[in-house]
């Protein structure tokens, strides 16, 4: 066993194209699937901190227990990381970022683990909910969960208590049931654009007039660029008991007349308006409309991983690719073996590009 444990540990380079989290994520997960030892070096190298952040380590460190793995240079500020996987377990796991973390990016690095493992499993993830340079938690339930549930990716999500920087606070639980294999995915038709629909939310001591006003610049924004398009954004003030802390953000989503999902998002900060923060969001989703693609950016990089694992052929259309895209399709080719090609319609930087995958099938031996 000694010897096998010690089989062709594969290296990564953490600095690689976008040289962030996002490559420690993929990376674990991976390694954790196909039961292969990884070491990733120069993690985050060119950042203004590098090395783990306690977000980054809480991720790896879930990972390792959900498999029940080993892993070497597991503290904050490590810029080297080795890991070990055993094998993928259900049951209930935590993990707490103590900070304002994403908890969405927890549920990157741990969700396509758990569908591989032998039976149901529920985590109860802590710290930001609508965090800074991750997916807000309304994003991942609108834009994400429906279309990964067409690749027969099945979760609950239940957010228990938002959470917000500086403090975070906030408790998600996930739960999970096994599956077979992931199916492949096409989404190449974008179709017409039906409806757009939102969330624009305060908290705390912040009063619902913020979240109104951000509703209204984006609504206004989004039908100059769409007239004919309904746009319909609620403005919510988060119950007291649900939410810790101050906070505002809104999550804006255009749906297609082929079942495509884009979104738009942005989160309000001190000195900036309330109507900057929803014409930034609106101005995102609006370039996601624009584009012609199946996905917008964030979705593109996000469902990478699942095509890797896919038995059969992925086809989609997206808009320009993200260098967290080309980052994920280093690290799904290094190592599952899956092929990527991006095939550009047109200009790559401002057009349409197909991205295909013939997935590795991998397969659940327990279900």
């Amino acid at each position: 066993m000694a010897a096998a444990a010690a089989k062709d540990v594969i290296v990564i380079d953490g600095s690689y194209l976008e040289g962030g989290g996002q490559i420690l994520r993929n990376a674990t997960a991976l390694s954790c699937l196909l039961s292969q030892p990884i070491r990733v070096n120069n993690i985050r190298a060119g950042r203004s901190t590098p090395g783990l952040r306690p977000q980054h380590l809480s991720g790896i460190e879930l990972v390792r227990d959900l498999c029940g793995g080993r892993l070497e240079g597991g503290k904050v500020s490590s810029t080297e990381i080795g890991f070990t996987p055993g094998q993928i377990q259900g049951g209930n796991f935590l993990a707490d970022t103590h900070t304002a973390g994403s908890i969405c990016l927890l549920m990157q690095v741990s969700l396509p683990c758990l569908l591989f493992s032998p039976g149901p499993a529920q985590l109860t993830l802590k710290g930001g909910t609508n965090a800074e340079f991750a997916p807000q938690i309304d994003y991942t339930t609108m834009v994400f969960e429906p279309i990964a549930e067409k690749m027969g990716v099945k979760y609950t999500c239940d957010v228990k208590r938002r959470g917000y920087y500086p403090k975070g606070g906030g408790e998600v639980r996930i739960t999970t049931s096994p599956v077979a294999m992931v199916s492949p995915i096409t989404l190449m038709d974008r179709g017409q654009i039906t409806k757009v629909t939102g969330r624009s939310w305060v908290a705390g001591s912040l009063p619902v007039k913020l979240a109104h006003l951000a509703g209204k610049a984006a609504t206004s924004l989004i039908k100059r660029e769409f007239p004919d398009v309904p746009v319909d954004i609620e403005a919510v003030q988060e119950p007291r008991h649900a939410a810790f802390g101050n906070g505002n953000g809104i999550v804006i989503m255009a749906e297609t007349s082929t079942g495509c999902r884009l979104g738009g998002s942005a989160l309000g900060k001190r000195g900036v308006q309330a109507e900057d923060v929803g014409r930034k969001a609106a101005q995102m989703l609006v370039k996601n409309m624009k584009h012609g693609g199946c996905v917008d950016e964030y979705l593109q990089d996000q469902l990478i991983l699942f095509m890797a694992l896919a038995k059969g052929k992925s086809s989609v259309r997206s808009g320009p690719i993200s260098l967290h895209t080309k980052t994920a399709i280093f690290i799904a080719e290094t190592l599952t073996k899956a092929k990527f090609t991006v095939t550009p319609e047109g200009d790559p930087e401002t057009g349409t590009n197909i991205i295909e995958c013939e997935g590795i099938g991998l397969e659940n031996r327990h279900v």
